[in-house]
């Protein structure tokens, strides 16, 4: 979402690296090209003008002057005002005393109110709750039918007593208000500890809408009013946030479609516009495409420098741990990595989601961003269908894959004999990678490191002694000759360690010949030399 905005701002921060100081005009030329791309990015006019304040200030103080590179220090300032002005600090959902938890959604039709009820109910189960979704959108053709189907997906129950209307040329007949406050008994009765309820949009702003969310906000009393902001309207959203906050009142935003092309400006705006915080966003259409929001990863994505911690936790929450800790011991113990181990892996991978997506997370992803761009997740899915188009024995004895055999994965996998190929080549490479780093000889390749390119590993070790001898025999003329010399020089080595031996009591180089009475020695000490 953030592409076009992090490239402008990685552009402007590569000026400012290698000086050494950094003048005023130095500093006025950067935050006019940041502004120039905030502005770009659709922010809100004001947000900008007090971003590039706080810059300008901290800029031109004591923080950049007496810093030891003040261009990484600019750099640092921006990614603290970013996270400030999305938010500073993660928010959580204030869970009630006395359950249930009652959260409210609240949105423009279209932002995408349903399906995030069915994604924030999915990530309340994963943390241990029992949520249940209300049905209280009697307005909008099959709200409630997707809103079973999301309930159904997910695993959570569903209250939904009125069908709604099935077309646009019915007239809504049940009361929103009535189906919300059943719903909080049967939560009860239920013994649900969080109650998502969904209510009805508008295309645009209107006395209605904003009564009926009102009358529903006043029966229940809801813990939490999120307002859903479609992230791919600009300034536009921060205009609905600031009626719905006038009109109804949250207390925080969830961010929906942040994977299309927006330019981020909704993102940048609406906590500055509506002081309301930034709770959550929604990266996709699957369930899984749900992300609690860091202002700070968010910020270190925004300036290209990734988020791990976002991987990491997307990890641990999909990641088989037995089958790790099986991988950990079989690298461990040197065993060889099959085919199968990499299918395993490949499917732990695409549980987490998107390979792009995670790859985009990664720190100076915007330099491969012409490589990302051309990334097609459906090439996993090639190289799982190819995989799983062979034997339990070949897949753990890829050196039996023939010719023949190759041509039978091809064709039961539907590609060619050549991309066959291509991976079990690829496999082997990584394959002697493993078995390097599990022997601890580091990563192939690496100067400077065992086991690695230049001045490492035994086959270097060997190539040198073999040029060695070589050498001796273009010197000599002949090997016959070469052997000779080695042999006198050999004979000249131990010749002169005998003398060595023989001059550091200081007898000289023959031990038969060695009188005591030649040494300085004091009185009756010549008996132990006997």
């Amino acid at each position: 979402m953030f592409n076009t905005l992090t490239e402008r701002l990685s552009s402007t921060f590569k000026n400012l690296r290698g000086k050494g100081r950094l003048t005023e005009a130095d500093i006025d030329a950067t935050a006019r090209e940041i502004r120039r791309a905030l502005l770009d990015a659709d922010v809100a006019v004001p947000a900008v003008r007090q971003f590039i304040k706080q810059v300008k200030e901290r800029a031109l103080g004591q923080e950049v002057s007496e810093a030891l590179n003040p261009g990484q220090q600019v750099v640092k300032i921006v990614q603290s005002e970013l996270e400030e002005i999305l938010g500073g600090e993660t928010r959580k959902i204030n869970l009630a005393k006395n359950p249930p938890t009652v959260i409210m959604l609240v949105g423009l039709q279209g932002a995408g109110k349903t399906t995030l009820a069915g994604k924030l109910s999915q990530h309340l189960k994963q943390e241990g709750h029992a949520p249940m979704l209300i049905a209280a959108d009697l307005q909008r053709p099959n709200a409630v039918k997707q809103l079973q189907v999301n309930g159904e997906r997910a695993g959570v129950h569903v209250y939904a007593p009125h069908p709604g209307v099935s077309s646009e040329h019915e007239d809504p007949t049940g009361d929103p208000v009535q189906v919300a406050t059943s719903g909080m008994e049967e939560a009860k009765k239920r013994q649900h500890d969080i109650v998502i309820i969904d209510t009805a949009g508008r295309l645009g702003v209107d006395e209605e809408l904003m009564q009926q969310a009102s009358d529903i906000r006043a029966a229940t009393n809801p813990d939490e009013v999120l307002f859903v902001i479609d992230a791919m309207i600009g300034q536009d959203a921060v205009a609905t946030a600031q009626a719905f906050n006038e009109g109804v009142g949250f207390t925080g935003v969830v961010l929906s479609k942040m994977d299309g092309d927006a330019r981020g400006g909704a993102a940048l705006s609406v906590k500055y516009i509506t002081g309301k915080p930034i709770m959550f966003a929604s990266t996709g259409e699957s369930l899984k495409d749900f992300e609690v929001f860091h202002p700070d990863r968010m910020a270190s994505r925004i300036l290209d420098m990734g988020d791990v911690m976002s991987l990491i936790e997307q990890a641990e929450r999909t990641m088989d741990k037995s089958e790790a800790e099986r991988m950990a011991k079989k690298f461990a113990d040197q065993e060889d990595f099959t085919l199968e181990d990499f299918l395993g892996q490949m499917q732990q991978l695409k549980q987490m989601g998107s390979m792009k997506k995670m790859l985009m997370m990664m720190p100076g992803a915007q330099d491969m961003k012409k490589q990302l761009d051309q990334f097609d997740d459906s090439q996993v899915n090639r190289i799982e269908a190819i995989i799983q188009s062979m034997t339990p024995y070949e897949r753990n004895v890829p050196k039996s894959i023939n010719g023949s055999r190759r041509a039978r994965i091809a064709a039961g996998s539907g590609v060619h004999v050549s991309e066959v190929n291509t991976l079990l080549e690829r496999f082997r490479e990584a394959q002697k990678m493993m078995k390097k780093m599990a022997a601890g000889g580091g990563m192939p390749g690496m100067p400077g490191m065992p086991g690695g390119g230049a001045g490492g590993g035994k086959r270097n070790q060997r190539k040198g002694k073999g040029k060695g001898k070589n050498r001796k025999q273009q010197r000599f003329g002949n090997p016959a000759r070469a052997e000779e010399e080695a042999r006198k020089e050999k004979e000249r080595q131990a010749k002169k360690a005998s003398q060595d031996l023989g001059s550091a009591f200081g007898a000289g180089a023959d031990p038969k010949n060695f009188d005591p009475s030649q040494l300085n020695l004091p009185k009756g000490f010549d008996k132990y030399l006997k």
